[in-house]
């Protein structure tokens, strides 16, 4: 008969792992992958490396989890800004906004998750998060013709075209020798000309008329 843990221990063991998540993401927000290894993950959970692999094969299996959690989080945010009350312009506009600003806030994980050298099993992520994306643009372009605000054309290369817009405008901002920059206190974009040069561009881009994109005050 195969053994069985205990429901306590099930518990223990699935607290610990969410535990040694939350302890990696943190790790990647402050120092990108590079900064996650084995060693010093498990002396920040307190515990002995072999433990780490009774829940992670590697690091890849953990980093690809972690990217996965920080990607989620962001589409799903995303996902809400783009289904909010309003005409299709403006929700584009809007999510375009609060995403950069989103990136903005937290510049080196932002950087992890656009463009930052990665394990194979992160780039993998990578390429599916990117098609959750431009899913959510799909269906905002595809109710901006129905509304008569964006000229027809195929949704689905425009969608992807718009992920890869987003993601070059932001590396540059959000890359180590730009954050150096403006530490040293060098001039650099800010966030306002980076997000509205963005939201410019993919509105354009989409065909979107003018006075469907009205300035407005972004929510916090």
């Amino acid at each position: 008969m195969a053994y069985r843990h205990s429901p306590a221990r099930l518990q223990k063991d699935g607290e610990l792992r969410e535990r040694i998540l939350r302890l990696a993401l943190a790790r990647v927000a402050d120092g990108g992958f590079a900064a996650l290894t084995m060693q010093s993950l498990a002396d920040d959970a307190g515990i002995a490396t072999g433990s780490l692999y009774r829940h992670f094969s590697g690091k890849g299996e953990l980093a690809a989890e972690v990217f996965a959690r920080a990607s989620q989080r962001e589409v799903d945010t995303l996902a809400a800004l783009l289904q909010a009350p309003g005409s299709p312009a403006e929700r584009l506009r809007r999510g375009l906004h609060q995403f950069a600003a989103r990136a903005w806030g937290s510049r080196r994980l932002a950087f992890a998750l656009i463009a930052e050298p990665v394990d194979p099993e992160v780039d993998e992520q990578r390429l599916i998060y990117r098609e959750a994306y431009a899913a959510l643009f799909v269906t905002l372009l595809e109710q901006g013709i129905a509304a008569g605000e964006f000229q027809p054309q195929p949704v689905q290369l425009t969608a992807a075209c718009l992920v890869g817009a987003i993601a070059e405008a932001l590396v540059g901002p959000l890359s180590p020798p730009a954050r150096a920059a403006r530490d040293a206190g060098q001039p650099s974009a800010s966030l306002e000309d980076v997000s509205d040069a963005l939201a410019s561009f993919c509105l354009r881009a989409v065909g979107a008329h003018t006075s469907a994109t009205p300035v407005t005050e972004d929510p916090p």
